[in-house]
């Protein structure tokens, strides 16, 4: 990445760009965490199962050695002594072999949620490209990565110094005593070293998670370009949401102009607003069929007025009706009564003008 695409990613990323990352194996993932996770459980197996595992493998070699001379030594005998070996093998190793896994997954499932992506393994063109190469030997990563290593180096030195100094005098002595003696002091001294590095490496593991976490966050900051880009493709360009609301607009105007003929009566305030009604005998209620205001109204006032369709001028109704009933809708009950008396007004007219022709 140049550095002025760097500098145009200013913005946080979204939550669909960081779970595009996730599917495409990009995730926060530090070693060190990995790390300390497998020391700290290699550390446990030596402090609670290092005495069963012994016991487990030191009576069967001790059988095997009395009875060397009862070990048939063709093929099949060598075959079935070294099925036996595995088998005691697997069944003293296998339960701390499997709490080594667990933590080893474990530690990348703590720091992310399970990922199945072959995107890291695709090839790429940065993977080979010189000045990559040049940017990722002298760039944030390496440089934390050597800050790391030497921190690691000069702990451990430290911690060695710390834990074998006292000791150095039963270290001399280490070398008059029995293997039996040898080996309880040897454990006692590898837990004290491994427990006292696993307490070091707990401080570097979690400022490297931060650090690794940090350099993600920055590899999926966005810039308002790519924002209003994923806003187009997750809800819709606004032009094209634009250009679809002004062509439902104006077939629904279309399709109104053409039910106004039908209405049996227009209510106006007289000049603002306009209700087309409809009601026949049978209809549980009146019908909106068209409603405007302004030049809508005046042009459903126009075509009433050509079609023959009653007008009453009514400013309260008017009003109420355009702001409660939509298009097609019956209105609400609370104007019954009012629409009922208009309508009725409207019929007690047509019969009068029907009976006087």
């Amino acid at each position: 990445m140049s550095d002025e695409d760097k500098e145009s990613k200013t913005q946080d990323p979204t939550q669909k760009r960081l779970d595009d990352a996730l599917e495409k194996g990009d995730v926060v993932k530090s070693q060190e965490v990995s790390t300390w996770f497998v020391i700290a459980a290699s550390t446990l197996l030596l402090s609670s199962f290092s005495g069963s595992i012994s016991a487990g493998i030191e009576t069967p070699m001790r059988n095997l050695l009395m009875n060397m001379h009862q070990i048939r030594v063709d093929g099949p005998g060598l075959l079935s002594l070294t099925v036996q070996l595995e088998l005691m093998l697997v069944g003293v190793l296998g339960v701390p072999l499997l709490l080594l896994l667990i933590a080893g997954v474990g530690s990348n499932l703590i720091q992310h949620r399970l990922v199945f992506s072959t995107e890291p393994l695709s090839p790429k063109f940065s993977k080979i490209s010189p000045a990559a190469g040049f940017a990722r030997l002298f760039g944030k990563q390496a440089g934390a990565n050597f800050l790391k290593g030497l921190f690691k180096v000069i702990a451990l030195g430290t911690v060695m110094v710390l834990v074998l100094w006292p000791e150095r005098h039963r270290l001399d002595a280490m070398i008059r005593f029995d293997p039996m003696s040898l080996l309880a002091a040897t454990k006692t001294i590898s837990v004290q070293l491994m427990g006292t590095v696993v307490a070091m490496l707990a401080v570097v593991a979690t400022l490297d998670y931060l650090f690794q976490y940090r350099q993600w966050f920055e590899r999926q900051k966005m810039s308002l370009h790519e924002i209003k880009e994923e806003y187009k493709q997750s809800e819709g360009d606004p032009h094209i949401k634009g250009r679809i609301r002004q062509i439902r607009h104006a077939r629904m105007k279309k399709r109104m102009m053409a039910a106004v003929p039908t209405a049996s009566v227009i209510i106006t305030n007289p000049t603002h607003y306009a209700v087309a009604l409809k009601y026949e005998r049978g209809m549980p209620a009146p019908i909106c069929v068209a409603k405007g205001v302004d030049l809508m109204a005046l042009k459903i006032r126009e075509i009433a007025t050509a079609s023959n369709v009653p007008i009453v001028e009514n400013v309260p109704l008017a009003r109420a009706l355009h702001a409660s009933v939509e298009i097609d809708d019956e209105i609400p009950v609370e104007h019954y009564h009012a629409v009922a008396e208009v309508i009725g007004y409207v019929m007690r007219l047509r019969r009068g003008i029907t009976g006087h022709g």
